[in-house]
């Protein structure tokens, strides 16, 4: 036998699509070439697969191999087909029985030494494959690395044999008892609710505290605005422990997200993911980019939350990056020879100072900062990103016999019950969460009453508000009515909603 085939994936985005990996052994002087549009890590292969099969006793056959990546038009990346590649040499030289290869998928970097090396993207990989398998019918099993195996395994069904080396996945298809073969792997997953910063350790600060109840319950974006240490990052740091428990279906959206970066770690298993970029962040660090487009930080705490701290401290265009993702709830990378797309359904909490020294309307600290100056610090922040952020609320300066007295607020639990019911409330009713409401659901669900509607009017006439921002309003009445239980939208509900709706400029 001189040709052997094998099965693996590559990464595209989010996808996985399957690739066919070709080993043919021909006559002729010694070479070893590898084609299919493979990129830099890929070229480098031939020299580990070589060392790997040396180092494990293996014969590397003197001939011209050829290894072929299919598709050809795809883009191969990183070190995962090390393995199908050595196992390719293997089968077509004969040093091991290829009669089963065909039930299989593998996916491995290979070290000098022949161990296995963790790869990204084992779970989106591991997604692929058990779509493939709806589709076609045919049940194939995933052989990877073991450091790999507990996210793979998190795709329920999916048949996941993790090795540590070379050998023993040589040794799997080579034994003839089932003691010497690879052991399935189950999913390990701890199911504890996890932990989270408490809100009872911020004292004072009850109207941030409720704003923020109402972001949580309805999937709403809130700013935060405030002089500095008024507790705005602790506020934000333990919003994530007041929203809904993960489902199954949401934490393996973002466990799949993660593990593209490595970044995924199976103790964070249902954890809302918590990302706080700073603000020298680049446009391509926070919506995803590069040559071989990775997910940036909006993907990274998609089903989570993305606090933006010193937001006019962003360069401007960098922000201006939300504005669409911040609607749709996924990106789309686009480069000359790819495109990729990936979810981004995130929530944004962010904080930023009122003026450059960050004392203007404290009690105690005079500020010095000009008009002029507040006004152009403000409009760092465009008036089109401000519109789609539905929450803008006040964070006061604490007198100090408030700092003074023990933090005896709410716990995060009391007000996680709370939020719970009211998003218990909207997945009966419209099955999605407020925030996602489209403009012909807003008009059927979120009418107010007639005193709402007056106070609608007369607010809209007052802060000259855009359609969005009026959309926007009434969803955040929407919202406090759940937590209130209430079936109609009454006028205390829209008074609550249009306090949070303060412009910057108008401060």
């Amino acid at each position: 036998m001189t040709l052997a085939v094998l099965k693996s994936r590559a990464l595209a985005g989010m996808h996985a699509p399957e690739v066919t990996v070709e080993v043919h052994l021909a006559n002729g002087l010694p070479s070893f070439t590898i084609v299919g549009l493979p990129e830099t890590e890929v070229k480098e292969s031939k020299d580990r697969v070589r060392a790997a099969l040396q180092n494990a006793r293996f014969e590397f056959p003197a001939r011209r191999i050829t290894v072929n990546l299919a598709p050809a038009d795809l883009p191969k990346e990183s070190g995962r087909f090390d393995l199908p590649i050595a196992l390719g040499i293997l089968a077509a030289s004969e040093q091991m029985p290829a009669d089963e290869l065909g039930n299989y998928e593998f996916a491995g970097e290979l070290s000098l030494s022949g161990e296995l090396r963790p790869i990204r993207g084992a779970l989106a990989m591991t997604f692929a494959m058990h779509r493939a398998e709806h589709a076609s019918g045919k049940r194939r099993a995933f052989i990877l690395p073991r450091a790999n195996a507990d996210e793979a395994a998190l795709v329920s069904d999916a048949v996941i044999y993790p090795a540590d080396s070379l050998l023993q996945v040589c040794a799997h298809f080579a034994a003839r008892d089932s003691e010497a073969k690879l052991g399935r792997h189950r999913a390990q997953a701890n199911e504890a609710r996890p932990v989270y910063p408490d809100f009872s350790d911020v004292k004072g600060q009850a109207q941030a505290k409720r704003a923020l109840e109402v972001a949580a319950a309805g999937g709403h974006s809130a700013l935060m605005v405030g002089p500095p240490g008024t507790g705005k990052s602790m506020l934000a740091q333990r919003f994530a422990g007041i929203l809904p428990p993960m489902t199954d279906d949401e934490a393996l959206e973002s466990a799949a997200v993660q593990s593209l970066t490595s970044g995924f770690s199976i103790s964070r298993w249902k954890a809302r993911p918590f990302r706080a970029p700073h603000h020298t962040a680049s446009g391509v660090a926070l919506v995803g980019g590069g040559g071989t487009p990775r997910p940036g930080e909006i993907s990274l705490a998609h089903r989570g939350v993305l606090f933006l701290d010193e937001l006019p401290e962003f360069d401007r265009k960098v922000l201006e990056v939300l504005r669409e993702p911040l609607e749709s709830g996924h990106i789309t990378i686009s480069r000359a020879a790819r495109q990729s797309d990936f979810p981004a359904r995130f929530q944004l909490i962010a904080a930023m100072n009122p003026c450059p020294c960050g004392y203007l309307g404290h009690a105690a600290n005079r500020c010095r900062c000009t008009p002029d100056m507040v006004a152009r610090y403000q409009d760092k922040i465009s008036g089109p990103l401000l519109d789609r952020i539905d929450l803008q609320i006040q964070v006061g300066a604490l007198p100090h016999e408030e700092l003074l007295k023990k933090a005896e607020g709410e716990s995060s639990q009391t007000i996680a019950a709370r939020v719970n019911q009211a998003c218990e409330r909207q997945l009966k009713r419209q099955g999605k969460y407020n925030q996602a409401l489209t403009t012909s659901e807003i008009d059927e669900l979120c009418r107010p009453d007639a005193g709402g509607e007056q106070l609608l009017r007369t607010a809209m006439t007052r802060l000259n508000w855009s359609a969005r921002a009026y959309h926007r309003v009434l969803k955040v009445a929407r919202t406090i009515a759940d937590l209130a239980g209430a079936d109609a939208i009454a006028q205390p509900h829209v008074a609550e909603a249009i306090q949070y709706r303060r412009a910057l400029r108008e401060q």
